[in-house]
């Protein structure tokens, strides 16, 4: 889970992407990066930390041009070097930036591939590499004589979605010929397009999130189809065509769990009114599980539990109440590299009001419970403040399987509700009742919202991989590689930091 966005105006951008990735910094806290076109040159500043923290006047200021890229970044796997921050460089052909949100599940495949036939080395482990230069590949093979027209673009990335499987949203940058947009296949990762008209002319922006556009003044126009690639040329011209074999709209549903703003429309359905939904089944199943009178209160844990713990404590005709008070400096704990890290933080992070807790029966309601570091902190901290029993109600089923399509959930043995019992795991979080929502009823709150949504990305929750190449063999390297890292020798890593600057781990 990255956040990506790519403008066009006709005017200097680089204040506009630096608010646009203020705006989807919730998707990626780890490092961020701008990259501009101007007179056919790149300019890019990249780095660690959050959007605020990595960009000064200076940076500001060289990063000239009227068309760019941006993304902010979340490590999977732990890693969190500066030289895998976006967005990323390749000098041939014409010269390409892209910044990418999502995985590759076929990348190793990919990378041996462009070895042997394609004459592009791959420096490093690097599904966001590859990427890059499976794209430049295929525009220089459907590239006829100087000129690369939108013809020739839209023929590569048909050529790349039939190479390339896996989840992915990506802005691309070619020098002195325009902006690209695609997204996978299947629709997995979030892409939509919005449109600002000028007294200059059109100003085009496409990011991970709607949020980006409204909150930039953009007129949301629709989202990139699932397979749809966009090119907006140096004429300021949109041109846009499907360029999959077999599109299907699969989006991933824990974007709606957890990972989009609230006020994010994706694919047609209002995040915030998805996650009022799944209070509303998550309420229907406390009732048959947890006897009459339990339940004095009900309290979320902040902030993206709120509107389902709101509609679940209305449909349930039970209190609500503010029991955690949040400190928004301190970034979100899913996406922190690292156990010990994650569980430091809980206590920083959040602060209960003991007053609210004392001598009740609390229900607390979580977005999803993963690790269970966080879930089994707060039960604790609810405890300390004098709650009599604690309940804790999860508006996601549990995460039983990894995820392959950039979302940190790689290993089974991370999992807390893998090979456990629903007993088991509120035995682990050390809560008095323990309720998931239903895999069926959590597809179902998103598709009330949008009844044409009738297919998802689930697979941290059924098991099911729609790009149909995931195996347990796969997963079984996948958990493998994950615990037995490559440590170059000092040496040999001093080196890499030079040839390295462009490079990404699998990330997203």
């Amino acid at each position: 889970m990255c956040g990506i966005v790519g403008v066009v105006s006709h005017q200097p951008v680089n204040q506009m992407l630096y608010d646009a990735l203020l705006l989807l910094q919730h998707r990626g806290q780890d490092a961020a990066g701008i990259a501009t076109n101007h007179s056919s040159m790149f300019s890019m500043h990249k780095a660690n930390g959050l959007v605020r923290d990595v960009f000064r006047t200076r940076n500001m200021r060289s990063l000239q041009g009227t068309t760019g890229i941006g993304h902010c970044r979340y490590p999977t796997a732990g890693s969190s070097s500066e030289e895998e921050a976006q967005p990323f460089y390749v000098n041939a052909p014409f010269g390409i930036t892209l910044a990418h949100n999502g995985n590759l599940t076929n990348w190793e495949q990919l990378k041996e591939e462009m070895f042997k036939n394609d004459r592009r080395h791959i420096n490093t482990d690097s599904d966001s590499e590859v990427l890059l230069n499976v794209l430049a590949h295929e525009i220089q093979t459907a590239t006829t004589g100087l000129n690369l027209d939108p013809d020739a673009i839209f023929k590569a990335v048909t050529v790349l979605h039939r190479r390339v499987k896996g989840g992915y949203a990506a802005v691309a940058q070619i020098a002195g010929v325009g902006l690209l947009a695609f997204r996978d296949p299947n629709g997995i990762r979030p892409l939509c397009l919005g449109i600002n008209e000028t007294p200059e002319g059109t100003e085009y922006l496409i990011a991970s999130e709607s949020v980006a556009l409204e909150g930039m003044g953009f007129r949301f126009v629709r989202d990139v189809e699932p397979g749809e690639a966009i090119f907006i040329d140096a004429d300021k011209k949109l041109h846009a065509r499907q360029c999959a074999d077999n599109p299907q709209l699969n989006p991933c549903v824990f974007e709606f769990v957890y990972l989009a703003r609230p006020d994010s429309v994706i694919d047609g359905a209002s995040v915030y009114a998805t996650r009022l939904k799944m209070g509303e089944y998550l309420a229907d199943k406390i009732k048959r599980e947890i006897p009459d009178g339990e339940i004095d209160v009900v309290m979320p844990i902040p902030d993206s539990s709120r509107p389902a713990a709101i509609q679940l404590a209305l449909r349930l005709g039970v209190e609500y109440r503010e029991g955690f008070i949040k400190n928004r400096y301190i970034g979100r704990t899913f996406i922190m590299p690292g156990q010990a890290a994650r569980k430091k933080s809980v206590r920083q992070k959040l602060n209960a009001i003991p007053h609210e807790f004392k001598g009740k029966n609390v229900l607390l309601v979580d977005d999803s419970i993963v690790r269970g570091t966080t879930s089994r902190e707060i039960v604790q901290m609810a405890r300390d403040s004098g709650a009599k029993k604690v309940i804790f109600a999860s508006a996601a089923p549990p995460v039983i399987y990894p995820n392959v399509y950039g979302i940190d959930m790689p290993t089974r043995d991370e999992l807390i509700a893998y090979g456990r019992t629903t007993e088991e795991v509120c035995k682990e979080i050390t809560a008095d009742y323990l309720v998931y929502q239903d895999i069926d009823a959590l597809k179902q709150s998103i598709t009330d919202v949008n009844p044409k949504l009738t297919k998802f990305e689930a697979s941290c929750f059924d098991g099911i991989y729609v790009t149909g190449d995931v195996s347990p063999d796969y997963l079984d390297k996948l958990e493998y590689n994950r615990h037995n890292p490559k440590k170059p020798a000092a040496a040999e890593d001093a080196g890499r930091t030079q040839l390295n600057l462009n490079a990404a781990t699998t990330e997203g």
